[in-house]
């Protein structure tokens, strides 16, 4: 992430996501962190594979990890999707996704490595575009991109929140989508 990104505001929110001010990016993800509003975007080719990606190493919060397809904070007052749409665009190159907010995953992680931390009211929405989509990963926000099968996934992060290799979002980002059944035949009941 630049430093024009780290000074770039963000929204906080009240527990149950009500709007209650701003803050920098900087200053929501240090010390014990500040609730603020995020999103996970997931991306799917169909009913099996979701695309991650590995995070660049320069990212201030869990470089080097392996997450969702794309993540992010809307400026304040920003719409959620509009903002999505947007990352999708600065980090995949990706155009606009059709993308459905299917609930929310409330988080808190510490990144030991950069001393970083977040605390996120994190809105979790679903596309599904096609396994050739044309990307252009921005390096300075992705060192790579894999299609992998959402089983696969699962079993990897199963009895965890994060491992070694995943961001500590992931499961339950993933969860959440699983949840609300928006991947035919592998929702949890």
């Amino acid at each position: 992430m630049s430093l024009m990104s780290e000074l770039d505001l963000v929204e906080l929110v009240s527990p149950d996501g009500v709007a209650i001010g701003s803050s920098t990016v900087a200053d929501a993800h240090t010390a014990d962190g500040l609730l603020h509003r995020a999103f996970s975007v997931l991306l799917f080719d169909g009913p099996e594979r979701t695309l991650l990606q590995r995070r660049a190493k320069s990212k201030t919060r869990f470089p080097l990890k392996w997450a969702n397809a794309c993540c992010g904070h809307p400026v304040p007052g920003e719409p959620v999707i509009d903002a999505a749409n947007r990352r999708l665009f600065e980090e995949l190159g990706v155009r606009e996704v059709d993308l459905v907010e299917v609930g929310v995953y409330p988080y808190h992680a510490e990144d030991r490595s950069t001393g970083r931390v977040e605390r996120e009211y994190d809105h979790v929405l679903v596309g599904r575009v096609p396994a050739d989509v044309v990307m252009a990963p921005d390096g300075a926000e992705v060192a790579a991109t894999r299609w992998v099968a959402v089983s696969e996934l699962r079993a990897a992060l199963d009895g965890s929140e994060g491992d070694a290799d995943h961001a500590p979002w992931l499961r339950g980002v993933l969860r959440v989508a699983l949840d609300a059944g928006v991947i035919s035949g592998l929702s949890e009941q």
